[in-house]
């Protein structure tokens, strides 16, 4: 019988299998952000009339946010599945969905929605990080 006291094996976590976890991470807060919001009062109404944070909403600003939403989705499985070449990929997205996240920050969110953000923003600067420091191969490694 194992003692008390026996440790578990903790194998390191490859690089792919974190980016992939911080990407579905960051669609969780994205999600509940966004469901969270529904409850928000005039939210429903707004969305009903057509209305959406940054204007009214058209069959082009449809698609744009859809193609916003399944980018992250996406790189759930690309960071799995792409070659490591597509690092910089994470690096300029991670970067791009933090900006996103700090503007519609703006003009006085909920307190949930700020609190949402600032994780989505962590986590992208995790993503950002570490895509950026994504170990290479060393010739004794080839």
């Amino acid at each position: 019988m194992p003692s008390i006291m026996s440790r578990f094996q903790d194998p390191p976590v490859s690089t792919r299998v974190k980016l992939s976890a911080m990407w579905a991470s960051l669609m969780f807060c994205y999600v509940y952000g966004d469901y969270f919001g529904l409850y928000v009062p005039g939210k429903v109404m707004a969305m009903n009339a057509g209305l959406m944070a940054f204007g009214q909403l058209t069959p082009v600003t449809h698609v744009a946010v859809a193609v916003m939403m399944a980018i992250p989705s996406l790189m759930v499985a690309f960071s799995l599945f792409l070659p490591p070449l597509f690092r910089w990929l994470h690096v300029v997205l991670a970067l791009a969905y933090a900006a996103i996240m700090l503007l519609t920050m703006q003009g006085g969110a909920p307190a949930f929605y700020i609190v949402l953000g600032v994780t989505e923003i962590m986590l992208s600067l995790a993503i950002f990080w570490t895509a950026f420091r994504w170990p290479r191969v060393t010739a004794a490694g080839l």
